[in-house]
């Protein structure tokens, strides 16, 4: 039996078993802003990149999951007050991605890692602001707390994961930097506007897994 069919379409388990199913990238192919902006002169894939991981955190609700998401601090330097998934820089200390995430969830929100399952991960995500991400899917166990880091994360906020997986409510944007139009996805929900990296990371997940 197919278990992306024994499962609710948008539950938890339905989403374990697709991330196990992906297929894996081909080769050559490569995720990130360069594929909504071909050719523009803010992305030098040639140049140095640095590494970061987020969690991508599917929280077990039965039949509906949802995806945990945070409101970066607004006295942050960079991406002051975008909506973002946990996780950051990879340190030299940080034995794989997947531990640079859970290490990077727990100081942002207190998520605690028992409560986390890692169920594999996306390609690399390639961002204009030059960083190489490595996006972690999981599946959270209901029954956590979190306790958010100010100086980091102003709030956290769940999302159907059935409304991220829509592609209707995916909008295609614009806006101008330097005189050149730059492309991204916005997914508006509950007053948060997901845009950017986060939204590109999000419309990768419903292309690899439910499109």
């Amino acid at each position: 039996m197919d278990r992306r069919t024994a499962a609710a379409p948008f539950s938890a388990a339905d989403f374990r078993a697709r991330a196990a199913a992906q297929s894996p990238a081909r080769q050559g192919e490569a995720f990130g802003d360069h594929r909504f902006n071909p050719g523009h002169p803010r992305l030098d894939l040639a140049a140095p990149l640095r590494d970061a991981a987020v969690l991508i955190p599917v929280v077990d609700h039965g039949s509906e999951a949802t995806v945990l998401l945070t409101k970066r601090s607004e006295t942050l330097r960079s991406h002051t007050g975008q909506v973002a998934f946990p996780g950051g820089r990879i340190d030299p200390g940080d034995p794989t991605p997947e531990l640079a995430a859970l290490r990077e969830t727990a100081e942002e929100v207190g998520l605690d890692a028992g409560f986390v399952d890692l169920v594999g991960r996306m390609p690399d995500y390639v961002s204009g602001s030059g960083y190489r991400i490595a996006p972690v899917l999981s599946v959270v166990r209901p029954g956590f707390h979190l306790t958010l880091n100010p100086d980091e994360v102003d709030a956290a906020f769940e999302v159907p994961l059935s409304f991220l997986m829509d592609p209707a409510n995916h909008r295609r944007d614009s806006r101008f930097w330097n005189d050149r139009e730059w492309f991204f996805y916005e997914m508006p929900y509950g007053g948060q506007r997901i845009w950017g990296v986060t939204a590109g990371i999000i419309r990768t997940l419903y292309e690899r897994l439910y499109a």
